[in-house]
């Protein structure tokens, strides 16, 4: 089969030719259809994050259809399309999988970072990790919903009972959740790199209330906000937007160094917190919304072998949307 490795941190992706994987006991053969490119695809490649596993075939918003089973998986049927995230597997035993924590896991395995991902045209992945996805979407629109809808979804949580919302950064993850915000009757605000006026137009596009300059004040005070910016410079920005009492989460795996700051920014009860990966029960409510708002993704399709392009891409932002690979 044809993939695209990671051979070392810092150098291209090299399309090679590797066996197709032997799934093991609880584990399904993916023949993949498409996978998303995700910036923690990005910072893995360029060495942002600890080195992973090496080589490997990255890539973790994975559609797939079923071409194998591995020993004791029932009640999957071939050719069945499942979807595959980042978090690929936990332990089960320790105090954070036992109390609903399976994000922060310390066995934790991760798809496309410490086992090969779909940057392939085969993967093998754990079954229960591995979620049922609708048949009347095209691949390709539904590979964002596997990490940019999952982990977006995880932050747009834990702000989901405030109405008014500040976006920080408008890619991927931003242009699912604001959908969804605003089929749950939320205003959202979307601040974009100073300059874009096509992110800026495509917010509006998508029913934002307002966008604008990440260094422009909002119209109103927020009483919650996502950075999916990697930007550690927008916490600060962040807080001083957010109304006392807001709160303020950081969505990404990675961010650049946050500044120092007042600690006026965090008074009157202000909150900040970051998102770790996801749990399945987190892919099971945004996947139970998803086909309800309906949620629509715009995509750039590219060849497996444009991989690399793909990264680059998304080093220099300014993407409408979401990556995604075809085999």
């Amino acid at each position: 089969m044809r993939a695209m490795v990671l051979q070392e941190v810092g150098r291209p992706l090299v399309l090679e030719d590797c066996p197709v994987p032997t799934p093991g006991p609880g584990e399904v053969l993916l023949r993949v259809e498409a996978c998303g490119v995700c910036r923690t695809d990005q910072h893995i490649a360029d060495g942002e994050l600890p080195p992973p596993r090496l080589p490997l075939a990255p890539g973790h918003q994975i559609v797939g259809r079923v071409a194998a089973l591995g020993e004791g998986v029932e009640g999957i049927p071939l050719e069945a399309r499942l979807g595959v995230g980042w978090l690929g597997g936990a332990c089960g035993r320790c105090k954070y999988c036992q109390r609903g924590q399976e994000n922060l896991c310390r066995e934790a395995v991760f798809t496309g970072y410490h086992r090969d991902g779909g940057f392939a045209e085969y993967t093998s992945v754990r079954a229960d990790y591995a979620y049922p996805l609708p048949e009347g979407l095209p691949p390709e629109g539904l590979a964002p919903w596997l990490c940019a809808g999952l982990i977006g979804y995880r932050a747009y949580r834990l702000v989901r009972d405030r109405k008014v919302l500040g976006f920080y950064g408008f890619g991927a993850a931003a242009h699912l959740l604001l959908q969804v915000a605003r089929h749950e009757g939320k205003r959202v605000y979307a601040f974009v790199r100073p300059g874009d006026e096509a992110a800026k137009a495509f917010a509006l596009e998508l029913g934002a209330a307002w966008a604008g300059d990440s260094t422009e004040t909002p119209p109103e005070p927020l009483e919650g906000a996502i950075l999916f910016a990697p930007v550690g410079a927008l916490v600060p920005k962040a807080l001083a937007d957010l109304e006392p009492g807001g709160v303020a989460v950081l969505a990404g795996i990675h961010m650049s160094p946050i500044p120092e700051m007042p600690y006026r920014l965090l008074w009157e009860e202000r909150v900040l917190r970051s998102v770790a990966n996801l749990t399945r029960e987190d892919a099971r409510a945004f996947l139970a919304v998803a086909p309800q708002v309906p949620l629509r993704a715009e995509v750039e399709v590219l060849r497996l072998e444009e991989a690399e392009r793909a990264l680059e891409a998304l080093r220099r932002g300014g993407t409408r949307g979401a990556l995604v690979l075809i085999p």
